[in-house]
């Protein structure tokens, strides 16, 4: 596949977005929905708040954010194929009037200075062209002191979580992947190299010195389901 990170990503997804929520689960052993709810626990919103959930694909997440801390939110997506998905969970959720959602790149969000209350990001960070660069345009549209919290795979440490975790994603995932979907095996193809490319260049210590860099304090990170999941957060200073 050829072409810049945010372009694969726009390619990978599109026809996924009926069958995402349901075989990201089945893939992830039932860990994917644990994953997204501990992202948006990191997140101190309440009903007063509108948080900014970016990469929100079919709004899994801002459906947690509006369960958990009953708050409103804007969705953003480049795939319209994949809001497509997602209007259709928020009608049938019938979350209209607190979730909105928007088809724009992660890295141009049209939005003003200090907008959100908080923010989260479920998968974006390796599709990045420009990583330092978008960690500052997250922080823009955040008040000071409002919240981003982020969620990327990552390889997990140690020798056995290692060969484990290579042997399902260069294997396992790909064969699963095509008895499901033409679109599902290109995914399981890619997904292990693009990880472990991402991991290489941008371990978490490095991850926390450019959140720290792109305007954040009291970074932190957690690393879940054996290193394999990683949450960054941190508060816009």
């Amino acid at each position: 596949m050829e072409g810049t990170r945010t372009e694969l990503a726009r390619g990978l997804f599109a026809p996924l977005g009926p069958t995402y929520d349901r075989y990201a689960n089945a893939l992830s052993f039932g860990q994917d929905p644990r994953w997204r709810r501990f992202l948006v626990s990191r997140i101190p919103a309440g009903p007063d708040d509108t948080v900014l959930d970016v990469a929100t694909g079919t709004a899994a997440v801002a459906l947690e954010l509006v369960r958990q801390k009953g708050c409103s939110v804007v969705g953003v997506d480049q795939s319209p194929e994949m809001l497509e998905e997602g209007r259709r969970r928020v009608v049938l959720a019938a979350e209209t009037t607190r979730i909105r959602l928007v088809e724009t790149p992660a890295q141009e969000l049209p939005f003003e200075d200090e907008t959100f209350d908080g923010l989260t990001a479920a998968y974006l960070l390796r599709y990045l062209d420009d990583l330092p660069g978008g960690l500052r345009e997250l922080g823009r549209v955040l008040r000071p002191g409002a919240t981003a919290a982020l969620l990327d795979f990552g390889v997990p440490p140690g020798p056995l979580p290692r060969t484990a975790w290579n042997l399902w994603v260069d294997v396992g995932l790909p064969l699963l992947g095509r008895a499901i979907s033409p679109g599902w095996h290109e995914v399981g193809r890619f997904l292990g190299g693009s990880i472990r490319a991402f991991d290489e260049r941008w371990p978490v210590p490095r991850l926390l010195t450019t959140l720290r860099e792109a305007g954040f304090d009291d970074v932190r990170a957690r690393r879940l389901s054996l290193g394999g999941c990683t949450v960054l957060w941190g508060r816009r200073a």
